[in-house]
């Protein structure tokens, strides 16, 4: 069918289409979701079990190794990572990369049911299983209300917590760092003694101050009455006047301990902002709505709540996730508006002003179209989509050039427009159709690949594949009829457009290329050759820094450091941070990093000696310096801890930079092994920055010695006095105390002030009825340095080995350092190392990607052969696309840009254009030796690349100048640069080398190609 006489012959069918395209783009654009980051699934699941009083290796060994041994049995599972604490075990599970959102409901359904059977110590309590690991909190806010009360904060939080969640959009809302309180009870030791009343009496006085528990109910003829529990101790002072009964008397609390209510000594987080002591609010969005319009809803709502809370409460943004999509969609707009300016003005310079409106309302039709069909796939707008657009546009220009140019130069020699259309569309739209199919499977490898990275793209090879068919549709149905509508009819026999000084220069210069093809093919074989020693010298980084003004700081004092001491260190930080001009905020953490609020954000495991920054600057510009002066007024303020700075980096990550893993069961052989790894990684490079080991020190644990038979005799157990060491310390979990829905622990302790030593407590001998001296059960006590710390990987313990690196410098550069000195190490038998780090996160991306690719390049080469029905024209274009590297090797060594993930996407991209210019041409010779086969082959070769010489020109100069914008863009900039040095070199391989290696394989042919047997429409 000749479809683009078609749409010349019957426009009201093309005008549908473009007014589909521009009202169902506006459609589009206003309806499509908008993010940051792609929505990709985090398949992972934390498994939280305590077991109060063992230490991390009885944790290890009682608790989750029973639990790992039941999730193992699943066949979902791809990798289960455990830390082990003493009374607490932290296991994360990660399914494979095959299974989507929609079927991990099922699957955490399966590993509860899993880990249910897990047959665990008395004591231990029951595993928790959070699936909602994964949650992004993309509205994060740092909420400070200084002077007020512990219960108004709390207050506080609720109720913003509840107004944001009424929201129209918001899926989620979490607080962190709101204080904790707790109902202190502290006797006097000497008068609890004096009058026999051991804790566990004063214990159970007060589990059931306001214990619910069933009244029954009244039934009569008149109906049901039910029965409820009297009023509980609502208050502290209900709470002081509970009575024990002692030796026939009834003694008050109050009379022998002092009640009151206080903040909790040792939190799992401690939260300030600039300075200030506050808590969080994370919010997140339905994943189905725009999250730009629920950032603003919730913004109005927070705004309106200003008016109602008490003055002196501050509600400030850490990080707006709608606000920098909004930012994002608003540059795209500017940088589509800029390419399509910049389509435009190219064309208008070398075609005239005619095609260039031709070309570029075919260009602006194309994009907003794929926004139309972007949405009905609802594929949302954010950074990995958005580039997409970008990537395509020089494949997108190509198709409507070819056709315009073709319509063009045959109106200019005296055809009408429905001629013109037909010869210029006819010859080129199934080779286009090919080249686009080719260009949408370079990226297919990407796009299907299962893991998290394949997953975070999959949005480009969508974006790419509608993107490129709606060009190769729109370049042989609308653009024919606007050619009709401005080309101008030439006179009959015109010569046309190649007979120009560019055309008869490059006419020229081919002629001597083919007289000297040896020498070219020499030439390009070498500059290929040299160009890839150049691209090893190439910096190689998996994803780059992010182009967000905020960085972070992750702090580490010695492992068995407090949570107060850990706060005070990051305090001393915020204070000098604060006071700097380029600062506009920072929140500090200790114990634990923030709510996740960007999917790539990954915080540390909960510690109390680690502490945690988020450091906004003013402009990226000042960031560098703003890091730098912090490390080094850190090494004069905080010396005593380990103090790393780090950009946040796009794309899925984790961990430090250089990471390597021994795996064994000997934990002191592990650290052995990671003792000698750091040392050999200092040695071995003066790039290697902080070198630490995960299992972190040992901590002295101190244990009492029991004295056996007098303990015994006296009948005092080793829980006994367990259960009096925890009351003469941090206290015992006695009761709670109702506030509304709040449940407040009460506590039951020695007061911290009291001046008592542990030795000093008197234990109670239930059988004997008494109580008795600490001294009368045990010998003393004895400290004992013990892991505290103990990692496992898929059942078996490992010690990891992390270092940072310059921030100047890739790891693949610090890696290649470092590599040869630690896999020289000797490991004993039973033993393993392996590499984590950035280069495992690389090289399991690169491997899924290479498990894709080969499906797509036989895809790819199937469809150039069955273009040709030969197999000389494929060997000519895919020898071409091994010299692509060449361009982006001096492109980026030129800029000193690291080669990353997303100059390989431009590398795949320039291949597309690559092999498309190159079927083209090579089509177009094979046409020519068809219309004239008397024509020498030197002639037919002219006279095709001639005409081809436009087209390639052309949209290799509107793709690399629109390119320049995302020079600035961190995101961008490799992939840009990637692009504009390759096609400038893919250009002259176009037109020389292909040419020339035609001539090469076809030089000895007797005649004109045969393409009777091609497989056309």
């Amino acid at each position: 069918m000749d479809v683009a006489r078609f749409s010349i012959v019957n426009p009201i069918y093309t005008w549908i289409v473009i007014l589909m395209c521009l009202l169902g783009g506006i459609w589009g654009f206003s309806s499509l979701g908008r993010l940051e980051d792609p929505a990709f699934t985090i398949k992972v699941a934390i498994v939280v079990t305590q077991y109060p009083g063992a230490s991390a290796e009885e944790v290890a060994t009682e608790v989750s190794e029973p639990i790992e041994s039941a999730i193992q049995k699943m066949g979902e599972v791809k990798l289960i990572e455990t830390m082990n604490q003493p009374a607490l075990s932290w296991i994360t599970v990660e399914m494979e990369d095959h299974y989507d959102g929609s079927e991990l409901p099922s699957i955490w359904t399966k590993l509860r049911n899993r880990v249910s059977e897990a047959a665990l110590p008395s004591g231990a309590t029951a595993p928790y299983v959070n699936d909602s690991f994964g949650d992004v909190y993309g509205l994060y806010y740092a909420i400070t209300a200084p002077g007020f009360s512990d219960r108004e904060i709390n207050n506080l939080a609720d109720f913003l917590r509840r107004e944001v969640l009424s929201v129209e959009g918001v899926a989620d809302a979490v607080i962190s760092g709101a204080p904790n309180e707790r109902i202190y009870v502290e006797p006097d030791l000497a008068l609890s003694t004096s009058l026999g009343i051991p804790p566990a009496m004063m214990q159970a006085a007060l589990a059931n101050a306001d214990e619910i528990v069933e009244g029954g109910s009244i039934q009569d003829a008149e109906g049901r009455t039910l029965i409820q529990r009297p009023d509980g101790s609502d208050s502290v002072s209900a709470i002081a006047a509970l009575s024990v009964g002692v030796g026939g008397q009834i003694v008050n609390l109050s009379d022998f301990a002092d009640v009151y209510r206080g903040r909790e000594d040792n939190p799992d987080l401690i939260l300030r902002h600039n300075g200030v002591e506050a808590f969080s609010l994370g919010v997140a969005g339905l994943s189905t709505e725009n999250i730009v319009e629920v950032g603003h809803a919730v913004d109005a709502r927070l705004e309106l709540l200003k008016q109602s809370i008490p003055v002196g409460i501050t509600i400030e943004p850490i990080y707006q996730q709608h606000v920098v999509v909004e930012e994002a969609s608003n540059s795209f707009l500017v940088n589509l508006a800029m390419s399509v300016a910049i389509v435009i003005i190219v064309l208008a310079v070398f075609m005239g002003w005619r095609a260039a409106v031709v070309v570029g309302v075919t260009l602006l039709l194309t994009v907003v179209g794929t926004l139309f069909f972007m949405a009905l796939g609802s594929i949302e707008m954010e950074r990995i989509s958005l580039g997409a657009l970008i990537i395509a546009m020089g494949m997108l220009v190509d198709n409507a050039i070819v056709v315009a140019e073709g319509m063009q130069i045959n109106m200019q020699r005296g055809q009408t427009s429905r001629e013109a259309s037909t010869e210029a569309a006819s010859k080129t739209q199934i080779p286009l159709l090919g080249a686009t199919v080719i260009g949408i499977m370079a990226f297919a490898g990407i796009g299907l690949s299962p893991d998290a990275t394949g997953e975070f793209l999959f949005s480009l090879f969508a974006v790419i594949a509608i993107s490129l068919m709606s060009s190769w549709v729109l370049a042989i149905t609308v653009t024919p009829l606007l050619g009709h509508y401005f080309f101008r009819q030439g006179e009959k026999g015109a010569s046309g457009g190649y007979d120009g000084a560019i055309f008869r220069g490059y006419a020229s210069l081919l002629r001597a290329s083919l007289k000297l093809r040896w020498l070219v093919l020499v030439g390009l074989i070498g500059t290929t050759v040299v160009c890839y020693a150049m691209f090893g010298q190439i910096k190689q980084q998996f994803f780059p820094d992010s182009n967000t003004p905020l960085y972070f700081v992750n702090y580490k004092l010695p492992q068995g450091a407090g949570i107060d001491q850990t706060s005070s260190d990051m305090q001393t930080l915020e204070n000098w941070l604060v006071e700097r001009d380029d600062v506009i905020a920072v929140t500090s953490y200790s114990g634990m990093g923030a709510s996740r609020f960007m999917l790539t954000y990954d915080s540390e495991d909960p510690n109390p000696s680690y502490g945690h920054l988020i450091v906004r600057v003013t402009t990226l510009d000042v960031i560098q310096s703003e890091m730098d002066e912090l490390e080094a007024f850190a090494v004069e303020a905080v010396p005593q801890g380990e103090f790393r700075v780090k950009r946040l980096a796009f794309g899925p990550g984790g961990g430090a930079p250089i990471e390597v893993r021994f795996s064994g069961a000997d934990p002191a052989v592990l650290r052995d092994l990671a003792d000698e790894a750091v040392e050999r990684l200092s040695a071995a490079s003066p790039n290697i920055i902080s070198p630490r080991y995960d299992w972190r020190e040992k901590e002295l644990v101190l244990r009492p010695i029991y004295a056996g038979d007098r303990a015994q005799e006296s009948g005092i157990s080793r829980s006994d006095i367990t259960s009096i060491l925890q009351f003469a310390t941090e206290g015992t979990a006695a009761g709670v105390f109702r506030e509304g829905d709040r449940q407040i622990p009460i506590i039951l302790r020695t007061a911290p002030d009291a001046g008592l030593s542990l030795m000093d407590h008197v234990i109670y001998s239930e059988s004997n009825d008494t109580l008795v001296p600490m001294a009368q059960a045990i010998d003393g006590f004895r400290f004992e340095p013990q892991d505290t710390l103990v990692f496992r990987r898929d059942r078996a313990n490992v010690i990891t080995v992390g270092a940072d690196i310059p921030r100047n410098l890739t790891a693949a550069g610090v890696l290649a350092e470092v590599r040869a000195t630690i896999e020289d190490m000797s490991i004993p038998d039973g033993y393993t190392m392996e590499w984590g780090g950035e280069y495992e996160s690389s090289t399991d991306a690169q491997a899924s990607l290479g498990s894709q690719l080969p499906m797509s390049i036989i895809i790819m080469v199937l469809i150039t052969v069955l273009l040709f029905n030969a197999l000389r024209q494929p060997l000519i274009i895919w020898l071409l696309v091994p010299m692509s590297v060449n361009g982006v090797s001096l492109a980026l060594l030129g800029t000193g840009l690291p080669f990353t993930f997303t100059a390989l996407l431009g590398l795949l991209s320039l291949s597309g254009m690559l092999i498309k210019n190159g079927i083209v041409l090579v089509e177009e010779i094979d046409l020519t030796r068809k219309a004239d086969p008397d024509m020498p082959l030197e002639d037919a070769i002219v006279t095709a690349s001639t005409s081809r010489l436009r087209p390639v020109f052309l949209a290799a100069a509107t793709t690399i100048l629109g390119m320049l914008p995302l020079l600035w863009d961190a995101f961008f900039q490799s992939m840009a640069a990637t692009i504009m040095g390759g096609l400038a070199f893919a250009s002259l391989l176009t037109m020389v080398a292909a040419p020339v290696l035609y001539y090469v394989f076809f030089k000895r042919s007797k005649g004109p190609v045969d393409n009777s047997a091609k497989m056309v429409a």
